[in-house]
């Protein structure tokens, strides 16, 4: 899988970006790809979300520096920003015989594994899309396919601004709590490691000797 590093990129540029990339890999002219970025303080909204989600003002958002965008992902409200690592994996799930509940269970896997690399303990909740610890969501998941291939992805709270969160019912269970993996350490993160660490998970977990069955 070919890695891709955005840096911090705009969420319309990168969503922009993305389309160009699931078109060139269903024209069989890539390999599967995952893009890496963070985005600037930005809200999106899934194919299921409400604008009830979000709790402020778009006013005070947009005097806060803070878009607000609807997206073709599946899923609700959530947040984005630095500090926080975003990846698009764009595969071809045919080729790699998987389903999306599958694919879904590989990213949450890898992000296991990836935050394990950098000393933090992290699980599946079985009612819950994403990725858990004890101090609450570390990693949020929200997927598309267009004709067979991936688009969106996840995001991994390493070092955000958490109090962001607070401005919106993230994922529609915010009670359970938002955390990152900064805050558990009690220090700042390599992001860089943690970036490698992610996408050697990602395509272990994709291979098909690591397939494991949909929750």
């Amino acid at each position: 899988m070919e890695v891709i590093d955005l840096g911090r990129i705009g969420y319309a540029e990168a969503m922009h970006l993305q389309d160009s990339i699931v078109d060139a890999r269903l024209r069989e002219e890539i390999s599967d790809t995952l893009v890496l970025l963070e985005h600037p303080p930005v809200i999106t909204v899934g194919r299921r979300g409400s604008a009830q989600d979000i709790l402020v003002p778009e006013a005070t958002l947009a005097r806060m520096g803070i878009e607000v965008h609807p997206t073709t992902r599946g899923g609700l409200v959530t947040y984005h920003g630095p500090g926080q690592l975003v990846g698009y994996p764009v595969v071809k799930l045919r080729v790699r015989g998987l389903s999306v509940p599958c694919y879904v269970r590989a990213i949450e896997q890898a992000i296991i594994v990836a935050l394990a690399e950098i000393g933090v303990e992290a699980h599946i909740e079985e009612q819950h899309v994403g990725v858990w610890t004890a101090a609450g969501k570390i990693a949020a998941i929200g997927v598309a396919q267009r004709h067979g291939v991936t688009l969106h992805g996840f995001a991994v709270n390493l070092q955000p601004d958490l109090s962001h969160f607070n401005l919106i019912n993230p994922c529609g269970i915010g009670q359970l709590g938002v955390t990152s993996a900064a805050s558990i350490l009690g220090r700042p993160v390599d992001v860089a490691a943690f970036k490698t660490a992610i996408g050697r998970a990602l395509e272990a977990q994709l291979a098909p000797v690591a397939r494991l069955q949909p929750a």
